[in-house]
């Protein structure tokens, strides 16, 4: 820490506590200057001879003795007593601690040129701008200091200095860092754009680009703010060194944030999320999606306004695909009987189509075709962390299915290559609300596509006595002529005879009637013994290898097929889960379906009859 000695009388000064008075003096003294609850006994001619503001208050006549009341000096008594030293010339010591509160009180008592060459003013604003404005440490111990004495410290423009001097610092080049500064954070040198020592020969110490962000967090939110701004203003860091300076900042503020939840907080909490929530750096990616949605949880708990909440919901939706689940069950607020904030949420997601929808006419020149094009790898990635969103809020009894329901359609069908996700949710959802109706069920199910299912959800979902029956007979349907042309293709690899290819061809539907095997989602389903009445064809081929085999193996496969299907629908009939019309009217496939006759798919509407 840089420090400056002024004087060189020794210091007589003597303090008992409420009164300090001059010991070692000859001359008694004559002037009495009180300041708050502390007196100083003094003489007038070296408090003359230095300040102007005790020219203006001390009579030029008379030789009583006077006492004079002091109560608005920056610094209070600590700093008055520096000036007083001062006059009298003896020792003073000042450094980053109490420079500021001495350049304040002298300033307060005119302690300028005028009045005598070489005053206080005149050696501090020295020592300002020739040490202490140079340190790195001493800058912001100073810059921290000059809160308690506004405004004087800011019209005097110590503040703005002080500022510029930490902000400069911080903005130059890192291989002219040549002062010692505070980094606890552990990196890699290839995040600092470094490769590591390859040749056992030890490289010369590089100095990451976040070096400065510790030490800034010892800064009140005020200065903090400025000091951000400064740099920002500056335009040599890059965004992402200032997004996690604001997050380590935020941190060592607010340690909760990083809990599960922060539920308590008051006025001053508040404005400090508020500040943050402005300081961040507009650019998508200079803070992690994760830190945003820690910001929203707090923000929403604390009530901090609507203008804070629609600022990171923005800044959040720009990135979503970076969100994990975790991040997303935010709680709702007093008055809601759901546990978690799925209106916050589905804002989010509606936000995050719109832009999605944007940036792809702005890829396409701004041209709106009208066939639908393929999603973007962001849109597929967030229809994968909505589905599983939905798997954990389902488990809320209390969350309303047109809620459920809203948030899952937000996503287009076409973004889900698999429907896995869905169907996993779903099923949660059908599972936790035993009492929904036929209808709502019918249209929840109505989200999911069949044929995007993969065969391990497939066979999930033809024993689930959850799903209505008009879904279970899609599914057997889907798979049976996926694993029908399965069996086909595998047929004709190995050379199976023309009568044969003919025959499945004749039993079969074509390619473009089914997606194809879909990869399987990070989907945990339960497999029984029962599953082995529902193989499909494909399995039994792949068992059986040549000729005749594989033949027979299709023909049993379709067999098995249908009669499972005519089980589930004669058992799901006879416990009365469907009337009589709505059991009908679920046999019966989607005319889409049907585009010919097939006599695999007349034995099908055979076995729903």
């Amino acid at each position: 820490m840089k420090f400056m000695k002024l004087g060189s009388n020794p210091d007589t000064f003597q303090d008992d506590g409420n009164e300090v008075s001059i010991a070692a003096s000859e001359l008694v003294s004559d002037i009495t200057v009180r300041i708050g609850t502390t007196k100083f006994y003094l003489h007038k001619f070296p408090l003359l001879s230095k300040c102007a503001r005790f020219q203006k208050l001390i009579p030029t006549t008379g030789d009583e003795n006077i006492e004079i009341h002091i109560h608005d000096i920056p610094g209070g008594a600590k700093a008055f007593e520096i000036c007083a030293k001062f006059c009298y010339g003896m020792i003073v010591t000042l450094n980053a601690y109490n420079v500021i509160a001495a350049r304040c009180a002298a300033e307060y008592l005119e302690m300028n040129e005028t009045v005598d060459k070489g005053n206080l003013i005149y050696k501090i604003d020295i020592f300002l701008s020739s040490s202490i404005f140079r340190s790195w440490k001493d800058s912001i111990i100073v810059l921290g200091t000059t809160k308690a004495h506004l405004p004087w410290a800011e019209d005097l423009k110590l503040v703005s200095h002080c500022i510029d001097s930490v902000a400069s610092k911080a903005s130059i080049d890192v291989s002219k860092v040549e002062w010692s500064y505070t980094y606890n954070r552990k990196k890699l040198p290839t995040e600092n754009g470094h490769d590591s020592p390859w040749n056992g020969v030890k490289q010369q110490q590089f100095v990451p680009k976040d070096w400065w962000v510790e030490d800034l967090t010892d800064l009140d939110i005020d200065a903090y703010k400025q000091v951000i701004t400064a740099i920002k203003t500056k335009g040599m860091v890059p965004k992402d060194v200032i997004g996690e300076a604001i997050k380590a900042y935020t941190y060592k503020k607010l340690p909760s944030l990083s809990k599960v939840s922060m539920i308590h907080g008051d006025a001053k909490v508040r404005a400090m999320l508020v500040t943050i929530t402005c300081l961040l750096p507009s650019e998508k990616g200079s803070v992690s999606c994760s830190f945003l949605l820690k910001l929203l949880k707090a923000t929403n708990l604390l009530k901090c306004g609507e203008m804070c909440r629609k600022e990171l919901m923005k800044r959040i939706a720009r990135q979503l695909e970076e969100a994990s689940v975790s991040d997303l069950l935010i709680p709702t607020v007093d008055g809601d009987t759901t546990v978690y904030d799925i209106d916050l949420i589905l804002s989010i997601v509606e936000e995050f189509v719109r832009q999605d929808s944007k940036n792809a006419q702005r890829h396409n020149g701004g041209e709106v075709n009208d066939h639908v094009s393929a999603p973007s790898a962001s849109m597929i990635t967030v229809a994968k962390i909505v589905d599983g969103y939905l798997a954990e809020v389902a488990k809320d009894p209390n969350i309303p299915v047109y809620k459920f329901f809203s948030l899952a359609e937000t996503v287009s069908a076409n973004s889900r290559p698999v429907h896995d996700g869905l169907y996993r949710a779903i099923d949660m959802y059908l599972k936790e609300h035993p009492g929904l109706g036929k209808s709502d069920k019918k249209r929840l199910c109505a989200l999911m596509d069949c044929k995007k299912l993969s065969p391990d959800a497939c066979a999930h979902a033809v024993q689930n006595e959850r799903l209505p029956l008009r879904i279970v007979v899609q599914v057997l349907y889907h798979e049976q002529t996926r694993a029908s042309a399965a069996a086909t293709i595998r047929a004709d690899s190995i050379g199976i005879g023309s009568y044969e290819s003919s025959r499945s061809g004749a039993t079969t539907n074509t390619e473009d009637e089914w997606d194809g095997v879909m990869a399987v989602e990070d989907l945990s389903l339960s497999k029984t013994t029962k599953l082995d009445k529902c193989h499909t064809a494909s399995t039994i081929v792949e068992k059986n290898h040549g000729g005749n085999k594989g033949a027979n193996g299709r023909v049993k496969g379709g067999a098995t097929s249908k009669k499972a299907l005519g089980k589930i629908m004669s058992s799901k009939g006879q416990t009365g889960e469907r009337s009589s019309s709505d059991s009908s009217d679920s046999a019966i496939l989607p005319s889409q379906e049907h585009p010919k006759r097939t006599p695999a798919r007349s034995t099908t509407k055979s076995a729903a009859a």
